[in-house]
């Protein structure tokens, strides 16, 4: 795709007959023309939104990006490696991907990869995650408050959202970080940050969770910090780190398919769609009841509905699955491995089919 790009070959989604108004979805007081969003991953390193975007999704999200590159040498590990598992799906399979991250702030957005502000179209919205090297300490909150502060003051010039991640599967520790006090400390410091951005509208906060954490106690821990450091919304959720319920009924894997399976890393694939469905479900119902319970104790007469905004990734393969995560409350629907396996026609796909659901 980036070779594509440079050439100016990349895909492009032809017309716009399927952002039609039935599509339309308000987001963060704006109208995107099309909920259909692609997750981070495919462009580590901020190089090609626009070719992202030219394949029609309403959101592009890139990143995650870091204070500081990576040490591959003391990894010994390549940057950038995936497996399939070659089951799961019509679409090709699952898979499970060990190394997440792109390089250092400073490698991108800084005008190398001749990206603007935001997206700067009309009915689209570009998102950058950001995450803490993962060198830092994630006991040392300060120091992981700054690694996240570095990446908002260098990136969100950039962004119309900045996306907090604290639930990859590959860093160790951090997914501690989803505990509500630490947690709320971070995102309040992001969010602090992001005010300060030069612009005249400063880019919306939202924080990426894990489907691993599902326990009731952890979700209402996670929405209380939502609701406590004033962030605009969540993305439910990332990789899994758990190989159980992932292979269909009566598949049988071969030694180099369990071998994949269990290799380190987050899973992804269409067998998270359930657990995604559940959460958004369940994140929906929470955020509401706190934006309810905030509102009526307010003292200040705040005009706004309050309502935080949920992006869903995970398993999304389809127009079906698309429309059920927005029924249930989600105002976005992100694809990855969908993609992956179906293509640079996929988001297309997906729209065309829930205008016939429509």
């Amino acid at each position: 795709m980036k070779l594509l790009y440079q050439l100016n070959l990349h895909p492009r989604e032809r017309g716009s007959s399927l952002d039609t108004p039935h599509l339309s979805a308000p987001v963060f007081g704006a109208h995107l023309s099309n909920p259909i969003g692609i997750s981070a991953g495919l462009d580590k390193d901020g190089e090609i939104p626009d070719a992202l975007f030219a394949l029609g999704a309403g959101v592009v999200e890139i990143g995650g990006c870091k204070p500081a590159p990576p040490d591959r040498a003391s990894s010994g590990c390549p940057r950038s490696t995936a497996w399939s598992t070659g089951t799961g799906s019509t679409l090709g399979g699952p898979t499970t991907s060990p190394f997440v991250f792109g390089p250092g702030c400073g490698d991108v957005l800084d005008g190398k990869a001749r990206v603007p502000p935001g997206s700067l179209q009309p009915g689209r919205l570009l998102a950058v995650q950001i995450a803490q090297n993962k060198e830092t300490n994630v006991r040392d909150e300060r120091a992981v408050a700054m690694d996240y502060v570095y990446c908002v003051r260098k990136l969100a010039p950039y962004a119309d959202v900045v996306v907090v991640n604290v639930s990859s599967p590959n860093t160790p520790g951090l997914r501690d970080l989803q505990a509500t006090e630490p947690l709320t400390r971070l995102l309040s410091a992001v969010v602090d940050e992001a005010s300060k951005t030069g612009r005249k509208t400063r880019p919306k906060v939202m924080v990426k969770v894990s489907p691993d954490e599902d326990e009731d106690a952890q979700v209402e821990g996670i929405v209380q910090a939502i609701h406590k450091s004033g962030v605009d919304g969540v993305i439910v959720g990332n990789t899994t780190k758990r190989r159980t319920g992932l292979v269909p009924h009566g598949i049988k894997l071969t030694g180099k398919e369990h071998m994949a399976m269990m290799e380190q890393g987050g899973y992804s694939g269409p067998a998270m769609f359930g657990r995604t469905l559940d959460l958004v479900t369940r994140y929906r119902k929470l955020l509401d009841s706190q934006s309810l319970d905030a509102k009526a104790s307010s003292t200040e007469g705040d005009d706004s509905d309050g309502r935080k905004v949920i992006f869903a990734t995970g398993g999304i393969t389809n127009g079906e699955e698309a429309l059920k995560v927005l029924n249930a409350g989600a105002s976005v629907a992100m694809v990855y491995t969908g993609l992956v396996y179906g293509g640079p026609g996929t988001v297309t796909r997906i729209k065309a089919e829930m205008r016939q659901r429509n």
